[in-house]
């Protein structure tokens, strides 16, 4: 396994008064970490296949929280450099995942509704998953398990995956035993998947790249609530849409850009 080098550049985060300047700073840490970890990745420092370090050799490397370490990792997942297998390690992909998604400026207002609604479900469906895998009965872990099964299949035949998607997260809302998780799930819809309403995530994922991802997200949050292991579903679940927020924030950066970068062209060529 190739290893990290300590020569980074990141820094300890110093303590300071105010609650916005140590989340900015957490933030430029992160990035920081994002760019040293990528740039091995590309530079093949870091090989497909290789286990990245654990997040507490990474924390010592580098001389970061563990918050930084988790903000980091999210977005090399999103960019898709590496996959997290939960309760095994995070692992370096074989180059960049294709079918990242791109948004049009007309997308930008309704992505900025997805991210809230993704930053709810976070909230909402990490615990969700957390008492799922200690209440669920025979029968509800039988619904997952064929709504993951009609999953794969339909994205190998190109067909609808929203219906079996949100089947998923309902089936976990319902597990809970509490009726109010399923209720909630049950009022927001298929609405909540955001290839429901950003036509780009579906547009430009051809060979079904996305999806995959998706649906190895969605493996590793099914594999903790059959085996009981609360900590690891919340874990998988918070994961999951976190990188889903975070492959959205980064297309929706680029699509601000697009705008801005136009604009200032309409401006230097004048009426």
């Amino acid at each position: 396994m190739s290893s990290l080098s300590t020569g980074s550049t990141a820094s300890a985060e110093p303590a300071a008064p105010g609650a916005a300047a140590p989340r900015r700073r957490a933030r430029s840490l992160a990035h920081g970490l994002v760019d040293d970890l990528g740039e091995k990745i590309r530079s093949q420092v870091l090989r497909p296949g290789d286990k990245l370090p654990t997040e507490s050799a990474i924390m010592k490397t580098y001389g970061v929280s563990r918050t930084v370490v988790r903000e980091a990792l999210s977005k090399l997942q999103a960019g898709g450099l590496v996959e997290t297998h939960h309760g095994i390690g995070t692992f370096v992909l074989q180059g960049r995942a294709a079918g990242m998604f791109r948004l049009e400026a007309s997308d930008i207002a309704t992505s900025v509704d997805v991210l809230a609604v993704l930053e709810l479900r976070i909230s909402l469906e990490t615990e969700s998953a957390g008492l799922a895998a200690i209440r669920h009965t025979a029968a509800q872990l039988t619904e997952m398990r064929e709504a993951l099964d009609d999953f794969e299949r339909n994205v190998a035949s190109a067909g609808d995956t929203v219906a079996p998607d949100f089947r998923f997260h309902l089936a976990i809302a319902q597990a809970t035993g509490n009726p109010y998780f399923a209720d909630i799930m049950g009022h927001l819809g298929t609405t909540i998947i955001p290839r429901t309403r950003i036509a780009a995530i579906r547009d430009h994922d051809p060979r079904g790249e996305y999806l995959i991802r998706v649906n190895r997200e969605h493996e590793e949050i099914y594999a903790a609530i059959a085996r009981r292991d609360a900590e690891s579903a919340r874990a998988a679940m918070r994961i999951h849409l976190t990188n889903s927020r975070e492959r959205l924030r980064l297309a929706q950066e680029e699509a601000r850009k697009a705008v801005d970068s136009a604009s200032s062209g309409e401006s230097v060529r004048g009426p």
